[in-house]
This record gives structure tokens, C-alpha cells and sequence, in this order.
């Protein structure tokens, strides 16, 4: 099945080719098919999109707000409109079932849409009496932003980045993922389509070094990436070079602690979906859950009787519950720390055998904390089950990572999941839930999962400055 765009980048509101880049062939994960054939940006597409940003952008910082806003809602409501065909595209890209595409990918790049155009308005400075004298803020657009984005929710990003951007007054160069470019070259039709001026928000293909271009350009005065955390190394650092703004939405390897007095089916399912949805290819997944040695058995019992129901299969078909992994590289390396866990002592409580593409959900027990996939980030679908005794203990080891995007907390005595969720060092928590992402909460995490938020009102710190004026009402009283 073949999803080939008219070009393979957008520029200045139109389509753009330059064959002299390298080719970037569009794999379906699910099937191996070559569906689109595009090519890398040169260094003049590069150049042609900047300048595009860099002129479009003062005249939409310019415009009144609400005017900014109602392009953005518009724009939700066409992918609100489209979204048969924009999840199928989307499974085509990413492997992703079809009843995952359908209710989480585009619609939340809708809602962010619809709520940073609601937001546009309301933003305001300060008024700051001085005793005659008084000051006052403005908050303005950054200028031209670069969005980078990842492979596991290419448009769903897409949006997240250039809805607080675009509703700020700044444009966006967006590069998506080589291995998923088709959803952002979508939603750069939508946006013209809705309205935006031409310019703001452009789309360019490549690898890492088309980010590398585009992170160290003059040009541009915020850098927004969402990857692994060697990459944000690498992104932070380059972008720092200029003094740059950045946010950073990196990896994770979160706790989902579950106390004996936890409601076992709801614990188990929250687990499941913090390590099997999307095939276990999101950051956030909470992949060490801590479970009290009160309900263990228990726990795991009901795990593995719901995990080996979970059906794979063809993503486009409503009764596939968990596509493939995004590639054979990291089918790979997914099978890798299967063994590895095998071989370092865990028990295998079920799963760890793959059919092409598709590795099933895996759930190992009696995992301990110095074991490796205890401590590094696996991107697919490996649960691994600790024991623990009580409350500090699981604490302390909770927090004994270089993470700190997510934490997830599972008790019927809400004091204390207030108290633990408190002393772990986690950016983005949940109590009695896991891994939902509402646009009206921001996102992000601390210590090597990152820095800024995406989503919230907070996002918009990120995509704007203050500039403070101070007004003198009277003469000058200088003391020479």
C-alpha cells in the first residue's frame, strides 16, 4: 500500500523537491513494504525553509491573537474531520493498530491545536506599580523554532510542538523522524488549509544531520526536541552554542509502585498499558513496577493470564491489539535484552518470543535493581516485576536512576500516594492511573529525562520571553 506525498518536503506553503538529497525510503513496519520514497534535505532546502520562517514570522507575532488561535481550532477541526484516513496513514508509518491511530495519535495533536488556539487570547503581562513610577511585561514570540521530532508519535508531536509555537507568534521548521515523515507533511496541508500564512510552519526530511543544521543555524532562537537521551546530549549541547532556547523531552525509565491495598485488576491493566501500548514504544512507559510482596502472586498470576490474550497482527485490522516494532534494528535490540534478562537471572513469567516484526509482551519477574534492564531504557513491549517490602524502601529505589520522566503510584490510601508521589523525582506522575496525557497537563520530566513542558499553560513559558519596561512618570534625579 502505497502512501507517497507529492514532495518530500514543505516550504513557504507549498511542496518542495530537490532529488540531490540522499533517499529516505518510508518503511511499513508491519509488512517491510516500501510505501513512500522521499529524499533529505540539502542544505538548500535547509536554507529555503528558515528564510521562510525567519520572513513569515514578525507578521504572525504581529496579528492579534485571537486571530492566531482561530487558525489553530480551525486546523483541529480538519483533523477532527479526516481522522479515518489520517490514523490509517498513521498506522502505515509507525506499525501502530489502527484502534490505537484512530483515538490517540491525531486526536491528541487536535486537542493541543484546539487548546493552544483557546489559549492564544488570554496571554497577558503585568502591570507593577512603583510609587509613581510603574513597570510593565510583555510576553513575545521566541522568532523561528525548530521542531525535531521521534518516531513513535510523529504527528501527535508534531502537534504538541507547533500548537504553543504557532499560538505564541513564533514559526517552526519541523524534521520528523526519518523512519516516520509522512504524518507532518500532513499536517502542514491542514494547516494551510486552515488558513496559516505560508511560512510558519515548514517541514524538512533527514537524519541527524539535517538536525544538526538546522539546531546550530543562526537563524533560530528555540530548539525543541523529543528523543533519547544521547541525542538530547548531542541537541542540548549544540544548541547551547548559540544560547538558544531548548526544551527536551527525553527518555525514561519510570516506577509504577504498587502497594498490597491496590485494586489488583485495575493495577494490572495500568501496568499493561505502561508497557505494551504502542508495543511498549513510549518514554513515558512506567517498565519497573515495583509490587508489594502482599499481592504478588496475585499480581502476577492475573498479568500473565491478560498479557497472553493481547492480540497481534496486521495493524489495519480493528482486532489487532499491538503492532510490530518500529524496525528490524530495533526489533533487535529488543530481542537483545530479552536474552540479556534471561541470562542475568530474571524469570520469564511470559512472552519473549517473536514472529518477523512483532516481539510478544513480555513480562519478567524477580527482576533486581542492578540487572540491565533494571537501568536502561528498552523501547518495547518488556515488563520487569520487582518485589518490594515497604514504603522507603521502594522509594529509594525508585529514584536510583538517571531518569525522571514519569512515576506512577498504585494505593487505596490516598495519603500516602500524595506522600510518595511527593519524594519521587519525576516530572510527570500519576495516582491510580498511568500514562494518560491530557494537553491541559504539562509534560516533561527532570534529571536526564530532560528540561521545559510541553502541553499546559506552561508550555507557553517555553515558546515565549518577558520583556519588562519600566516607565518613569517624573524628571531625572541623577546624582551628577
Amino acid at each position: 500500500m502505497i502512501a507517497q506525498p507529492k514532495a518530500s518536503h514543505y516550504i513557504d506553503g507549498n511542496w518542495l523537491e530537490d532529488t540531490a538529497g540522499a533517499p529516505l525510503e518510508v518503511i511499513n513496519p508491519a509488512t517491510g513494504e516500501v510505501i513512500a520514497r522521499l529524499h533529505e534535505a540539502t542544505p538548500a532546502i535547509i536554507d529555503a525553509a528558515l528564510n521562510a520562517a525567519k520572513r513569515a514570522q514578525a507578521e504572525w507575532a504581529a496579528r492579534k491573537p485571537v486571530e492566531r488561535g482561530r487558525i489553530l481550532r480551525r486546523a483541529a477541526d480538519l483533523i477532527l474531520a479526516q481522522g479515518d484516513s489520517l490514523a490509517r496513514l498513521e498506522t502505515l508509518d509507525t506499525g501502530k493498530p489502527l484502534q490505537e491511530t484512530l483515538v490517540a495519535d491525531w486526536p491528541s495533536g487536535a486537542d493541543a491545536l484546539e487548546y493552544f488556539g483557546g489559549l492564544a487570547a488570554t496571554v497577558t503581562g503585568e502591570t507593577i506599580p512603583l510609587g509613581g513610577d510603574f513597570a510593565y511585561t510583555l510576553r513575545e514570540a521566541l522568532g523561528v523554532c525548530v521542531g525535531i521530532g521521534a518516531w513513535n508519535y510523529p504527528s501527535q508531536i508534531a502537534c504538541w510542538k507547533s500548537a504553543p509555537a504557532l499560538a505564541m507568534g513564533n514559526a517552526m521548521v519541523f524534521k520528523p523522524s526519518e523512519m516516520t515523515p509522512l504524518g507532518a507533511l500532513r499536517l502542514a496541508e491542514i494547516f494551510t488549509e486552515a488558513g496559516l500564512p505560508a511560512g510558519l510552519f515548514n517541514v524538512v526530511q533527514g537524519r541527524g544531520a539535517v538536525g544538526a543544521s538546522l539546531v546550530t543555524d543562526a537563524r533560530v532562537d528555540k530548539v525543541s526536541l523529543t528523543g533519547s537521551v544521547p541525542t538530547g546530549r548531542k541537541v542540548y549541547a549544540a544548541a547551547a552554542e548559540g544560547v538558544r532556547h531548548v526544551t527536551m523531552e527525553l527518555g525514561g525509565k519510570s516506577p509504577l509502585i504498587i502497594f498490597d491495598d491496590a485494586d489488583v485488576e485495575s493495577a494490572v491493566g495500568a501496568a499493561m498499558m505502561a508497557n505494551f501500548y504502542s508495543a511498549g514504544q513510549v518514554c513515558s512507559n512506567g517498565t519497573r513496577v515495583f509490587v508489594q510482596k502482599g499481592i504478588r502472586k496475585a499480581f502476577l498470576e492475573r498479568l500473565a493470564a491478560r498479557a497472553e490474550k493481547i492480540v497481534l497482527g496486521d495493524p489495519l485490522d480493528m482486532a489487532t491489539q499491538m503492532g510490530p516494532l518500529i524496525s528490524p534494528a530495533q526489533h533487535e535490540k529488543v530481542l537483545a535484552y530479552i536474552a540479556g534478562a534471561c541470562a542475568e537471572g530474571a524469570t520469564l513469567v511470559t512472552g519473549g518470543g517473536n514472529h518477523g516484526q512483532f516481539v510478544e509482551p513480555t513480562v519478567f519477574a524477580d527482576v533486581t535493581d542492578d540487572m540491565t534492564i533494571a537501568r536502561e531504557e528498552v523501547f518495547g513491549p518488556v515488563m520487569a516485576v520487582f518485589d518490594f517490602d515497604d514504603e522507603d524502601e521502594v522509594i529509594a529505589r525508585a529514584n536510583a536512576t538517571e531518569f525522571g520522566l514519569a512515576a506512577g503510584v498504585f494505593t487505596a490510601d490516598l495519603t500516602r500516594a500524595h506522600r510518595v508521589i511527593g519524594a519521587l523525582e519525576a516530572g510527570t506522575c500519576w495516582i491510580n492511573t498511568y500514562n494518560l496525557t491530557p494537553v491541559e497537563m504539562p509534560f516533561g520530566g527532570v534529571k536526564m529525562s530532560g528540561v521545559g513542558r510541553e502541553n499546559g499553560k506552561a508550555a507557553l513559558e517555553y515558546y515565549s520571553q518577558i520583556k519588562s519596561v519600566y516607565v518613569g512618570m517624573g524628571p531625572v534625579d541623577a546624582p551628577y
